[in-house]
């Protein structure tokens, strides 16, 4: 049974760490001296997109865009002048052009996890 007139309130919060309880202003210094000593966060950290395709997509994608890029540098080595012939961007240039990429495109990739 419980009596009204008893009194048995609850103890309100913590007990002080010290002697007494700190005031609002050694509270707020104690605030700010653990913010200051706390390194501070990055700023907005930029994620790149997930890329969603699959390898196979990402094969022939990137096959693609290199087939597409000796083209565009064998109109360059076909429209470059006279001049320039001999010299180390017409190499470079020849160099890529020679590359035989067919066999990149041609090849069969696994499909993976037993669907082979």
């Amino acid at each position: 049974m419980r009596y009204v007139t008893e009194n048995t309130a609850m103890a309100r919060g913590r007990r002080p760490a010290g002697e007494r309880a700190l005031s609002n202003a050694e509270r707020q210094a104690r605030y700010r001296a653990s913010r200051s000593a706390q390194p501070a966060a990055p700023a907005n950290i930029r994620r790149r997109p997930t890329d969603r395709r699959s390898r196979p997509q990402r094969w022939r994608d990137a096959v693609g865009e290199l087939m597409a890029l000796q083209a565009e540098y064998e109109d360059w080595l076909a429209t470059l002048p006279h001049s320039l012939r001999d010299s180390a961007t017409s190499a470079a240039l020849e160099a890529i052009v020679d590359l035989d990429l067919t066999t990149l495109a041609d090849t069969a990739l696994p499909r993976g996890y037993g669907r082979d």
